[in-house]
């Protein structure tokens, strides 16, 4: 399978996925079908598919339209999450899959068969955003403006990862390859031509008109990160703007940050759920967590069944052994992804850890004095005992070498059921309001060449510490603390790749974790790395494409 098919992408007539609906959209492997022999569009299910490539598989789930062996791991969130999570000193999986150990030891080369499925996937998604554009323009100027910023959005992560990717704006051409400052310049074009005509930004939340889609403060999060990075991509800084368009997401979306309510004891002992943990629950879009989304994909587990959306990020993250300490509302628990211990020590120090009565998640939120620090140790071995598993990710195979992290859950916070036994109902907040303040505070920061916060910087990060029930508040950050910041609150929410780039922290740097270039205490990798390469498989079907330096 490979890009060349999506020259003449499928009719809107054969993608007739609506979100709670299987796709029907055929093998790009056989002869497509032409457009301009099947006029018959339906707006609105290929305006639903432009949203729903992101996180479903294709047909149904465990069938996909992209063949990695998996359905689950050809899904576009799951192989964004894991290009941007296990390159990094944050998460580590032990799986065979295809592609994976490259990225947990930084060893990825254009043979990679998720950095070909992501590209295919980003690719593809853009080739439906195209098609949409092309055959649903007039149809509704709303529609129309969001499917510009989902295109956008789909080049971004093309961006982001692969620096010169495949592109194209036109359906029925080979795309050709884009350099990185002309990509970003179209992408900045891309948002600030539509974003006035998408809807206004205002919280929604499950059952109010237009929940889920996405809104101008989507855009404004979306141009803040471009120009956070502008340097990567351009060679240029920008960090005036980055800070002017999440201020403009602070401000003007309407969102807030969750601070839990009356019925919240920000606690993560005893059966109570602290407010950072419900951003990350089963009810995220009914709990007042909603209120600090500003772009989320919306998952049910009844009618978006996907292995690879929210029900990978737990399922992955837990073992049936931590679900005898925590019951869950769902059957999956798969042992895979675990934290690094590099991660870890963003909280506590392993001294600290190791003098615990016990590595339960309470303990450890209790010791580290956050309640960001959702880990776990203990029952490892299902005997009842504790502290069985390891901090430090010696034996990638084994899920026990490395705290797992009890962030992502499949209960309620009110206790309530779940719709589903074996999918999740976890909403994926792409971009939630804590972002816009670290975006902001790091950009201040920067602007103002002191490369520490001013006072609206530093009282941003202390009031995500506010949050997190964290009483170090600091009267100034300097740029190392935003970053570890991030991690504290970011972590395994896929920007870490990213924030570790614009640091000089990835290719190139002294900067170790625990097996970074395949190095069990940390080596060094060059900064060629900064971009995934192109995979081979893109090169030898389309002409217009060479490989990115370095590969």
């Amino acid at each position: 399978m490979n890009l060349s098919f999506i020259k003449n992408i499928l009719p809107a007539a054969a993608m007739v996925l609506s979100m709670g609906l299987s796709s029907c959209t055929g093998d790009l492997d056989v002869d497509v079908i032409d457009p301009r022999k099947d006029t018959n569009v339906d707006a609105q299910k290929l305006f639903n598919k432009c949203y729903a490539e992101f996180v479903l598989e294709g047909y149904a789930p465990g069938e996909s339209e992209l063949d990695l062996g998996d359905a689950g791991l050809s899904v576009c969130y799951r192989l964004l999450w894991n290009a941007n999570e296990l390159t990094t000193d944050e998460a580590i999986c032990g799986w065979t899959d295809k592609g994976i150990a490259e990225y947990d030891y930084n060893t990825f080369t254009p043979a990679n068969d998720c950095l070909y499925g992501l590209f295919w996937r980003l690719s593809f998604g853009a080739s439906i955003c195209n098609q949409y554009l092309k055959e649903c323009a007039d149809h509704d100027a709303t529609m129309t403006a969001e499917v510009h910023f989902l295109r956008a959005l789909y080049y971004y992560f093309l961006l982001d990862n692969y620096g010169n990717p495949a592109f194209s704006e036109t359906v029925g051409e080979t795309p050709r390859q884009i350099q990185s400052a002309d990509l970003f310049a179209w992408i900045v074009k891309e948002l600030e031509d539509n974003m006035d005509q998408m809807l206004p930004a205002s919280v929604r939340k499950k059952g109010d008109a237009n929940y889920g889609r996405a809104d101008q403060s989507a855009a404004w999060m979306l141009l803040a990160r471009l120009y956070l990075n502008a340097e990567k991509y351009t060679g240029k800084a920008e960090w005036e703007k980055a800070k002017t368009y999440a201020e403009k997401v602070i401000n003007e979306s309407g969102r807030s940050i969750w601070m839990g309510d009356n019925t919240t004891t920000h606690k993560s002992a005893n059966g109570q759920w602290s407010a950072y943990q419900m951003l990350f629950m089963a009810d995220n879009d009914q709990s007042g967590a909603y209120n600090e989304s500003i772009f989320a994909f919306i998952l049910d587990g009844a009618t978006t069944a996907s292995w690879g959306a929210s029900t990978f990020l737990f399922a992955a993250s837990w073992d049936s052994f931590m679900r005898d300490d925590y019951p869950q509302m769902t059957d999956q628990a798969w042992g895979g992804n675990r934290t690094r211990v590099d991660l870890i020590e963003k909280f506590l120090s392993t001294a600290t850890l190791d003098g615990l009565p016990d590595w339960k998640t309470a303990t450890i939120v209790d010791a580290a004095r956050d309640d960001r620090a959702l880990f776990y140790g203990d029952n490892a071995k299902g005997d009842g005992g504790v502290k069985d598993r390891k901090y430090t990710n010696d034996d990638l195979a084994t899920f026990q070498d490395g705290l797992a992290t009890t962030k992502y859950t499949s209960q309620r916070s009110d206790g309530g059921n779940v719709s589903n036994g074996t999918h999740n109902d976890n909403d994926i907040m792409l971009m939630r309001l804590a972002e816009a303040y670290l975006i902001y505070a790091e950009a201040e920061a920067r602007a103002a060449g002191s490369n520490t916060t001013l006072t609206q910087g530093t009282k941003y990060i202390n009031d995500l510490r506010t949050r997190a029930n964290n009483p170090d508040q600091h009267t100034t950050y300097t740029l190392r603390e935003i970053l570890d910041e991030r991690a504290r609150e970011l972590y395994f929410e896929g920007v870490r790749r990213t924030d570790l780039i614009r640091y000089g922290y990835f290719g190139g740097s002294s900067y170790t974790w625990q097996w970074k270039g395949g190095v069990q205490e940390g080596g060094k990798f060059g900064a060629y790395r900064n971009i995934f390469p192109i995979p081979q498989t893109e090169l030898a079907t389309n002409k217009n494409l060479t490989q990115n330096p370095g590969y």
